[in-house]
């Protein structure tokens, strides 16, 4: 298959994927099931599923604490951006090294109030050393100057840190990998808003499996910070027509960083 046909089926698979969720590709496998079996599992669906609903909720913020819970680590004492990136920058703990031109630290104000959070460096972020300095960082520098953010007012990090080979989604081992990092960020920066950029930012920080359609618009609640999700970038390239829809979100996100400033 011509290399150029490839890469466009894989970027609109992903893009399907952010739209719809994991479960657009997921396989059901279905398998006779006795007459015991059959009236145990109607009363199963009968019962109430609130009770499950909130134990599963419990679960997932639960391991998420024992993800971040890093203190043997040298990088975890760090005091500010720039002593935690001098820990971390030569991280290889995860595959991801092994390919990387640059570690993509972040960049921004260090007292933001606002942070952007992406999926991992592309190809030109591998290059130089920053997020979003491509096609797709114009086009993020745009939506925020449409909402009144000046680039250097906000903080931009991603949920890995190396760009994966050919552009690919993170694994969700490299994903859960270099959260900590991220996580120590924000504890750093201490932003008041996060916005998701994207169902894999969105995935790997809110530790929810749902769809972007399903994300968008609502306000979730990370360690005490209001996080919002929205599309990628990269996304509204390949598919101008969602642009109408990222309007609405960030017009919203805006919205609610004036609320809480009191403006």
């Amino acid at each position: 298959m011509n290399s150029s046909i490839k890469k466009k089926i894989i970027e609109a698979l992903k893009d399907q994927i952010d739209i719809y969720g994991d479960q657009l590709f997921e396989e059901k496998i279905i398998t006779p099931k006795s007459n015991a079996t059959a009236s145990s599992t109607a009363k199963q669906n009968n019962a109430p599923q609130t009770s499950n609903k909130v134990n599963n909720l419990k679960a997932s913020v639960n391991n998420s604490a024992l993800l971040f819970n890093q203190k043997g680590e040298v990088w975890f004492g760090a005091s500010s951006l720039e002593e935690l990136n001098e820990q971390i920058c030569n991280c290889t703990k995860c595959i991801l090294h092994k390919g990387r031109n640059s570690f993509v630290f972040g960049s921004g104000n260090p007292f933001a109030k606002v942070m952007v959070i992406g999926e991992g460096p592309g190809a030109e972020e591998d290059k130089q050393g920053l997020p979003f300095v491509g096609r797709a960082g114009q086009l993020l520098t745009d939506i925020l100057k449409a909402i009144k953010f000046q680039r250097d007012e906000v903080y931009i990090a991603n949920i890995v840190k190396c760009r994966p080979p050919d552009n690919r989604t993170p694994l969700p081992d490299e994903m859960d990998t270099c959260i900590p990092y991220l996580k120590k960020q924000i504890e750093l920066i201490k932003p008041k808003l996060i916005l998701c950029l994207g169902l894999t930012a969105a995935k790997g920080l809110l530790k929810r499996k749902d769809s972007l359609t399903n994300l968008r618009g609502q306000v979730f609640d990370y360690y005490g910070i209001k996080t919002m999700v929205t599309f990628h970038p990269a996304a509204l390239l390949r598919n101008p027509n969602w642009k109408k829809d990222c309007w609405v979100d960030v017009q919203k996100f805006r919205k609610l960083y004036d609320e809480l400033e009191g403006n």
